[in-house]
């Protein structure tokens, strides 16, 4: 049975996706570093509802291990590897940057020679949309240059993509990264927007409102990340017949490398988001307006054409429809 490596597997997106692949009857190898970034306790229990569910192993391992990681593919052996590891957060780069250069650079440097080792099937890693950094045409498209990152987190992301495609332009290994744009839903976060603001509203505690509520992002559903993450897994990226070298698509190329973006094609005001929250709580907010904060970018929106063309799948689920979701796995988590 083929193995897929499913990096982060207790965090947010990635428990998700190994529930699913889980779910398919697929063999599963994840790993972790368990880091007190956020509530470990959380990371255990997204653990929790994979162990049983299959054919799931678990090892906690920081992708920065070098030894480590070159241990594991060995052992493993693995035909695909999803690496959704990484230190995430925006803000959190600006005050501990080494942080990042170890899981994001470092840990991403074993993940490629770990995949070259194996001539692994197909790499899938996650991107962000906070590539775009400065960039001010809505909505961002892959074939955008990303060259004005705002946040060293932003930088790490950006580097990750341009370290894949030199591995997948030298040693044919099939790559795609993934664009992920805001994501929330059950299991998400807890320094994400949506879980902060729930935590605060139901304490009758005021929420930090970034940016005077003015600020737009494209808010993506846990549940249609998955489905697009798991199709492109299905589909190894392939070299563009089409690529222009001389007017290159940034998103495609010679090599078998792709680049897509996942978002809902939705951009929604903060405070929009925030209205979504009172209704499904049954509560309004205290607000607190605050200028916006270094680092941020002040509007998201993705164009989605090209997921669409690869895989058939285009992310849909509305925003009032996802926040209820997540406040009912909320109230039924923390409150019971």
């Amino acid at each position: 049975m083929s193995v897929t490596l499913v990096t982060g597997c207790a965090g947010f997106i990635g428990m998700h996706c190994a529930q699913r692949l889980l779910e398919r009857g697929e063999r599963v190898v994840g790993i972790d570093n368990l880091n007190a970034y956020y509530d470990v306790g959380l990371k255990h229990a997204r653990l929790g509802r994979l162990h049983g569910q299959g054919d799931f192993t678990f090892e906690q391992i920081d992708v920065a291990d070098r030894d480590a990681m070159h241990a594991l593919f060995a052992r493993v052996r693995p035909h695909r590897v999803l690496h959704l590891a990484a230190q995430a957060g925006v803000r959190y780069s600006i005050d501990q940057p080494d942080d990042y250069t170890d899981s994001n650079l470092l840990g991403f440097g074993n993940i490629l020679q770990g995949c070259r080792a194996q001539q692994v099937e197909h790499l899938v890693f996650a991107s962000s949309s906070s590539v775009y950094g400065g960039n001010a045409k809505l909505p961002f498209s892959e074939r955008d240059a990303v060259d004005h990152p705002v946040s060293y987190y932003a930088a790490t992301k950006k580097a990750n993509e341009v370290m894949a495609h030199a591995y997948a332009h030298l040693y044919g290994i099939p790559t795609t990264g993934l664009r992920f744009f805001t994501v929330y839903g059950p299991w998400g976060r807890p320094d994400m927007a949506l879980f902060k603001f729930t935590r605060a509203m139901l304490a009758g505690e005021a929420i930090d409102v970034y940016g005077q509520g003015r600020l737009v992002r494209d808010f993506t559903y846990i549940d249609d990340i998955v489905e697009g993450v798991l199709r492109v897994l299905d589909k190894p990226a392939t070299p563009d017949a089409g690529h222009d070298p001389l007017a290159p698509n940034p998103g495609t190329s010679t090599a078998p490398y792709r680049i897509f973006n996942i978002g809902n094609s939705t951009p929604t005001l903060l405070m929009d988001y925030i209205t979504a929250l009172e209704a499904a709580l049954g509560t309004t907010a205290i607000k607190r307006m605050l200028p916006i904060q270094p680092g941020d970018m002040h509007s998201t929106a993705a164009d989605t054409a090209a997921l669409a063309a690869w895989v058939g799948f285009t992310p849909a689920t509305p925003v009032r429809e996802g926040v209820a979701r997540f406040v009912h796995w909320y109230r039924g988590f923390y409150e019971s």
